[in-house]
This record gives structure tokens, sequence and C-alpha cells, in this order.
């Protein structure tokens, strides 16, 4: 028996959770994305025709959509039930067009949750394809689409084959630059520091230097601080001042799709593409056993902190339970709404707080149930009333030299007894809390310890730093963060030290020649108002075509200019050290989709490549003629394997010693541990301290 309603949706994970909430009625099946797309070889857009778009069938989806028409036509209705955003709404009209649907009949279906309640809900009020909403996603695809195939072929002929340019990755691409060049820039400027340590009724405190003769002055070298050491008397200070203060410390909002990336990154380690990879499949749906498959949090793709009264309420009831009337918020937070918030719907938060993290570990992977608990406690936090923190601010006075000493504790730990935000900075701590000192008390001056320290130069952009700036300058969108940062190591622009971004000759190049010919694509300003000129076309305030027209008029005298005047730039090859054994030509590295590999000079006439491998300076303990090197998996984790493979097949995840074990005589390695390297055998229990 055919069921009687068709829902198409993107995913076979959502799907399935889908599927099993609207019964027997209703068949489920997932069009694995978008169907149609611009064509890859060509540009695909008619900029003599008011932009219009030729759109074909994906290759491989033919099978998907024939499977969806046999299925529409036996089906009483269609709904579709792409995800809650442009993209979504552009996949359903999309969809709408090849099943030969009505656009404009209540065909279309919106939740932000897939859970059963939400999914009920939201068959009781479908609605027609918002136009709106596909007019700016087509906008900015039409956008991106001539930015790329009209610059790359450029930099293609003048630059090397396999670049590209894109509106968002070429201001990231500049911000790293930017940043680079202020860190060379950077004159490091000394400033000395002094610190007493104190005592009060057998009491120790500490307090820095802070005021000399009523002037709050900088000291800039060593002769400053031995004046402050000259005009000092003694070694008794009198309390000057006291200043007692209670401060209220509000929780961080729940998150939303930039902040999740930055917090994943800060305290999980985590890639902005594992975080929305991970967030995706939580979203979609999880299989809790008895409890079936449901999906364990919100929509991950939004700008919006706004949170529903009934997860308010919610939450409200768990923390009561949880901590204690005195633990729930006792104000109204409104969500704050920025200029470029589209506030399509809710912040990223659990679909129930009643389902806590160790309720469902079983259920869920390691990395899933790490951000599944950081979400949770974010949001059951936000939530939460604010701590109370009493400060103490102490101004110690010797011969009107000023020492002055910050001291909190937590009277109330509100949200912190469950989630405090991480940061990137870091920040000088205070002391801790103070002796109870009173103003005229005596204290005496146990050490005073100068220390020398030089300002630093701004620090490199991490993945968390970079996301962060993009959102505040208003460039890009939630969904574009994680496939903007790796398509920007893919081509070879930017390369990852320590985690953080450094551009290479090739971004500079790249950008030099982007700035020099299309200004507007890497100025931010103009990146920033393109977005706000999206949010108007989904709003139905702006004409998507009028739009494209404003920019492309100027666009098209920037490229007739570049075709024309840009000049050709000859990338120089890096010497490996080393010549190939083929031929005898010296090998140079290049770089290719997987990173940097060593390849002859003398191509084509020799096509010589091969991976560039890291020496540890240990003699392979299996074949005992090779040696060890790092090399790199499919997925990009470090491995260590003997330098004669396929000959020696030896591999090791933990970076091998070269010393064998003192018990066994087996091979030890390095193990990473939370606290640093253990080193022990990799076959007895033989450890070494840390």
């Amino acid at each position: 028996m055919s069921a009687d309603y068709l829902v198409i949706v993107e995913s076979p994970a959502k799907a399935k959770t889908i599927e099993k909430y609207l019964g027997k009625k209703y068949k489920v099946k997932a069009s694995m994305g978008h169907v149609r797309d611009l064509p890859k070889s060509q540009i695909g857009v008619d900029v003599d025709n008011d932009f219009q778009p030729k759109y074909i069938t994906i290759r491989g989806k033919g099978p998907v959509i024939k499977d969806l028409k046999t299925a529409a036509k036996k089906a009483k209705k269609v709904y579709l039930a792409a995800d809650p955003d442009r993209e979504g709404e552009a996949i359903a009209w999309h969809l709408a067009n090849s099943l030969d649907l009505d656009a404009s009949s209540d065909c279309r279906v919106v939740f932000n949750e897939i859970t059963k309640d939400a999914i009920k809900e939201s068959f009781k009020k479908p609605r027609s394809i918002n136009m709106d909403l596909v007019n700016a996603q087509q906008a900015r695809r039409i956008l991106d689409r001539l930015v790329g195939y009209k610059i790359s072929p450029i930099l293609w002929k003048k630059v090397k084959k396999g670049l590209s340019a894109g509106r968002v990755q070429s201001v990231a691409v500049k911000l790293i630059i930017d940043r680079e060049n202020e860190i060379n820039r950077f004159v490091p400027e000394e400033y000395w520091k002094i610190t007493g340590t104190f005592a009060l009724n057998g009491e120790t405190f500490q307090a820095q230097f802070y005021e000399r003769n009523g002037k709050k002055i900088q000291l800039k070298s060593e002769t400053d601080v031995k004046e402050i050491f000259q005009q000092l008397k003694g070694d008794v200070f009198t309390v000057e001042n006291v200043v007692k203060k209670e401060r209220k410390r509000q929780p961080s909002p729940p998150f939303i799709t930039s902040s999740l990336q930055q917090e994943a990154a800060r305290k999980l380690n985590f890639r902005a593409r594992k975080t929305m990879m991970i967030a995706q499949q939580l979203y979609e749906g999880i299989d809790l056993g008895k409890e079936g498959t449901i999906g364990l949090i919100t929509y991950m793709r939004t700008d919006s902190v706004r949170v529903s009264d009934v997860a308010k309420r919610e939450a409200t009831e768990y923390i009561e339970q949880e901590f204690g009337k005195q633990f729930v918020s006792d104000r109204e937070r409104k969500a704050k709404k920025g200029d470029n918030v589209q506030d399509a719907h809710e912040a990223i938060r659990p679909t129930s707080v009643f389902r806590t993290p160790n309720s469902v570990k079983q259920y869920l992977s390691r990395d899933q149930f790490r951000l599944y608990k950081l979400i949770w406690e974010r949001f059951v936090a936000s939530q939460m009333a604010p701590a109370i923190m009493d400060t103490m601010t102490v101004d110690l006075e010797n011969n009107s030299i000023i020492f002055r000493a910050n001291g909190s504790k937590i009277k109330f730990s509100g949200f912190m007894k469950l989630y405090v935000e991480g940061s990137d900075d870091v920040d000088e701590k205070d002391n801790g809390f103070l002796p109870d000192l009173k103003q005229s008390d005596e204290v005496k001056q146990l050490e005073m310890k100068p220390t020398q320290h030089f300002t630093q130069p701004p620090p490199r952009y991490t993945e968390a730093r970079l996301v962060k700036t993009l959102e505040e300058l208003g460039i890009g969108r939630p969904s574009t963060y994680a496939p903007t940062l790796d398509t920007i190591q893919r081509r070879g622009y930017v390369t990852l030290d320590q985690k953080r971004f450094v551009p290479t000759e090739l971004g500079r190049i790249v950008i030099e020649l982007i700035s020099e010919f299309f200004p507007e694509i890497i100025d931010v300003e103009f990146t920033a108002k393109m977005e706000t000129d999206l949010d108007q076309i989904e709003e139905g305030k702006e004409n998507w075509i009028k739009i494209l027209d404003n920019f492309y008029s100027g666009f098209k005298k920037n490229l007739e200019k570049a075709e024309i005047e840009m000049e050709k730039v000859e990338i120089e090859d890096e010497y490996a050290g080393e010549d190939c054994e083929k031929c005898g030509h010296p090998m140079v590295i290049k770089m290719g989709r997987f990173g940097k590999f060593m390849a002859c000079s003398n191509f084509p006439e020799c096509r010589n490549t091969k991976p560039i491998v890291k020496e540890i300076g240990v003699t392979c303990p299996k074949c005992q003629k090779g040696e060890v090197v790092e090399r790199k998996s499919k997925n990009k984790r470090l491995f260590y394997g003997c330098n004669r493979y396929p000959e020696c097949d030896f591999v090791s995840w933990d970076k091998p010693v070269s010393r064998s074990c003192p018990k066994c005589g087996e091979m030890l390695v390095e193990k990473k541990l939370k606290k640093g390297v253990q080193i022990q055998c990799s076959q007895c229990d033989y450890k070494e301290k840390l």
C-alpha cells in the first residue's frame, strides 16, 4: 500500500527521524542535498538577460529525481521539508521545479527542531515557497559565480592554474595577510613590573606598583625601577584606601553558529568544519534505544540568540529541580538583535534540557557527546542567575609610592556552577581574596620583585578568532565560515602553524593582484554591505536583479582592465635540497591538493614526485635499516612509518623514542596526555615519569 503523502528532506538521517513521527500515511525520502545547480563547465549566468541562471541537474542526481517523481505521482500531496534557511528554501524551490510542483501551493513545511511535537505542528501550517528567500540565495550564488568564474580564469593565465577568487574567502585571506604584516612591523617596547609580597597578621598577599607622587607612570626601564626602590622608605606600607564592591557577572547567551564554532575550538579543539558536521548529526537525529531516533539540538545555522518560551519554561523547571530556586534567573533577558541578524529561528539549544548529556552518553560517539554537552551546558547556564562576586581594591602607600592589590571571591556561583565561557585572551588574574584590610592598617613588605617584560605583537588568527572577526565585520553568514576556512587552506593561500593561520607567498600574490584590479572584492565595507543587500532581498525590500546589476556594472570594467593590464607573475619554485634519483635534476617543492610535495624540476620530461618526509632521528625498530619518518593519513592524522615502505611496513600512531625499553627491550614511544608527554613501552607496562 502506497503512502498518501510524500515528504522530501535533504538527508537520509533526517528522513529516518521524521518518518517515525509522521506515521504510516507519510513516506519520507531524501534528495541528498541540491538536485539542480549552475553548471561547472561554464559560468551558467546570462549577464545580458537580467542575470538569468542556467540550472542543470547535478551529475548523479538523475536517478534520485526519477525516484522522487515516481513517488510524487503516487502521492496525494508532496511536502518539501528542507532546512529552515535560504539554502533550504532554494532546495525546496529546485525540487518543485524538477518535480513539476506548484511552488505557490502550500507545499513547504519548516521546523527548527526534529522532535515529535515540532514536526507535527509544522505539518499543521504548511506554506508556499518563499520566493524572497529563494531570490536571496540565488543572488548570493550568482554573485559568487560571477566573482569566481570571471576572476579565476585571469588568475590562471597570469599566475598559475587551479587558483580561485571568492568574495568571503578573499576578505579572509586579506585579514590574515594584514595581521601578518602588522606582526612583522611590530617593534617590541620594554616595560617593567614590580610585584610586592606583603603580610598582615600572618596572611600574605601580593600587590603591583601602581602610582608615584600622585601620578600613574609606566616603568620603561631598569632605571625607572631603581628610582622607585630609592624612594621607598623601610618595609612598612600603610593601607591608604579600601574599596569593596559587589559585582554581578551575567551568563553568556546560548550559542549561535559563530559562537559555537569559536567555543568548540577553544574547549574541544574542534575545527569549524568538524563542529558543523557533528552538530548536523545531533540536529538530524540520534538513535536513543527505546526512545527511538530523536534530534537532540535545534537547527545549527542561526545568527539569533532568541529562545522560545517553551524552552525557557523547561529550563527554569530543570534549574529549580537540580540547583534550587535561587539559581533561576529572576529577569527576562531580551535577545539583542544586531544589524545583520536574520533572526529566522532560535539559538542553538537542546530540544529538551531533561535529556541531559549523561543520560544520552551511551548512544553518542565521544565527539558527539562532547559537543552536545557544550551546547546543553551553555543553554542551561544562559537561563541561570548571574554570579555575584565580592571584589576588593586596596592601595598601599610608602613615601608617596602606591602599590595596588585587587582581590575577588565568588559570593554566589549562579550560572558559574555549571558553565563559564572560554576566552582567546590571557587575562591577568587577581590575587584571589585579600585579608580583611582596613584603612590605616600597616602591612609589612616581605619581598619586592621587579620583572622585565616586552610588549607583544597581535596574535595570528586561529580559526576561532577569524570566525569572530568575520562575524563582527558582517562578512559572510553562519553557513559560510567553515567552507571558507577550508577553501583558503586547500587553495594554498594560507597554512596552519600551531593552529594559527600564516599566509603563503601564493596567497600574498593573489590578494595583491585582486587589491589592484578588484579593490571592492576585498573591501570589508563593500562586502558587508553586500550581505546587507542580500538580507534586504530576503525581506522583500530589494530586487535581486537590481542588486546584481549595480555590482556588475563596475565589476565588468575592472575585468576588462585586468585582462589588458595585469602582468604575468612568475612564482619561483623552492628547491628541496636534493636531486631527482631518476634523472639527476634538482627536486623542487610544489603545492598540491593535500599540501606540499617534491617534484622534479625537469617536468614534463621527468614526472618523478615524492612526499616531503621529516626524519625524527630514530632507526626503524622493525627492519633496523630504514629511518622512522613523519607521515600523514588520508584524514591528515600524523603517524610514523619506515622510509623504506613498502619494503618495510612499520607504522605507529605514537612517536617512537631512540632507545629501547629497559624492562623488555621493545620500542619506547611518546604518549600524549592532557598534562604532557608520557614515555612508555609499546608492549609492556613500563612507564617513565612525566
